[in-house]
């Protein structure tokens, strides 16, 4: 769910028809090596970050990242996937070190298939980057009537419960399930505090960071407001203990287990190839009436939508409909960034030779 103190301020903001940020970012990729199909697919996940106001997953904070990666040889700019363990229903994917950007909707389009074929799929991704915001993988089930779940490895820098030293992942959960006339639901959360991107938007922003979200290195939480420090480690979902952080602690595992253990890549702090990631789809009617679930999906929706708030508060919320809301407005006004990274984006168009809508 979009917090506003992560949102450029409007008084600074530059904004941009997300058409033509796609077409800056395809150009991009492809003047580092990319062919134009993975280009268009990692361009498609960074932009629908941007536009649902995930602007943590965006370009502004990703798009430095994947250039390097692509400039140093991290990442592979036209990788070779392929199937390298297969049941009907499942599969594990060798991703040669390709951007997830682009493995993860082919990933999550292998499981949709066999979900079609056999009411649900399951396919986990090794030796991979980075694969954006884990709800554009999950929503791509929305249009073929499926329940569509996807989670990753990566950012080892979250302290277990007690513990002194970052050994789990970030690890964000995705799900996103289907419905008739509303907003879907789309959930998607890292298993930290915040995502870890959000903290470097903070810092863009001159923010502070609030109780209960980040550690001394030595794994002491921080539970006082103060500017983002240099070095700090990420607590688990809930923070301290009594507010349940051995929640976010145990489901940080459960993402370790069925993407990077099950993957064969191992446990996050000990990866073997790359990242790993895991996607799920279930095909709503192999469960139940295709029409019944949507129409009792609008009606637990519309009731969490119309409930009347608690004193103080304006609405009340559930997961996907701000990100609705922010689509609709970002389509139409354009998506707000900030200045610095609107020159980023011309200053390497120009360092590539490159003309794009932004020059």
């Amino acid at each position: 769910m979009v917090i506003d103190r992560f949102t450029v301020p409007d008084e600074i903001a530059v904004r941009i028809q997300p058409a033509d940020m796609h077409a800056t970012a395809v150009g991009i990729f492809e003047a580092l090596g990319m062919p134009p199909d993975d280009a268009s697919r990692s361009a498609d996940v960074l932009l629908y970050a941007d536009v649902r106001g995930i602007d943590s997953h965006g370009v502004s904070n990703m798009m430095p990242y994947y250039v390097n990666g692509l400039r140093d040889g991290s990442i592979n700019p036209a990788p070779q996937w392929k199937v390298v363990r297969e049941a009907p229903a499942t599969a594990t994917i060798d991703s040669d070190l390709g951007l997830g950007l682009t493995i993860g909707p082919q990933a999550m389009a292998l499981a949709i298939e066999k979900a079609r074929d056999f009411g649900i799929g399951a396919v986990s991704a090794t030796n991979g980057g980075h694969y954006g915001a884990a709800a554009y993988h999950a929503h791509m089930a929305l249009e073929h009537d499926m329940i569509g779940v996807s989670c990753t490895v990566g950012g080892i820098q979250v302290v277990p419960t007690f513990g002194s030293r970052g050994v789990l992942g970030l690890n964000p959960i995705a799900v996103a399930a289907p419905s008739k006339s509303e907003a879907p639901f789309v959930f998607d959360a890292s298993m930290s505090s915040v995502a870890a991107n959000k903290i470097r938007i903070l810092r863009r922003l001159e923010g502070t960071v609030p109780p209960g979200w980040i550690a001394e290195m030595d794994g002491t939480p921080v539970m006082d407001e103060r500017p983002v420090p240099d070095q700090f480690l990420m607590l688990p979902t809930g923070g301290t203990r009594e507010n349940g952080s051995h929640k976010g602690y145990g489901m940080a595992m459960f993402v370790d287990i069925v993407a990077g253990v099950l993957s064969g890549t191992g446990p996050g702090f000990a990866t073997r190839q790359g990242k790993a990631h895991h996607f799920l789809a279930y095909r709503v009617d192999a469960f139940t009436d295709l029409d019944l679930f949507k129409s009792d999906m609008d009606h637990y929706l519309k009731e969490l939508r119309e409930m009347a708030p608690a004193p103080g508060e304006e609405r009340v919320l559930y997961l996907g409909l701000k990100e609705h809301e922010s689509e609709v407005d970002r389509r139409e006004r354009g998506i707000p960034y900030h200045p610095d990274v609107v020159q980023y984006f011309r200053d390497t168009a120009r360092e590539l030779g490159i003309t794009t809508p932004l020059s």
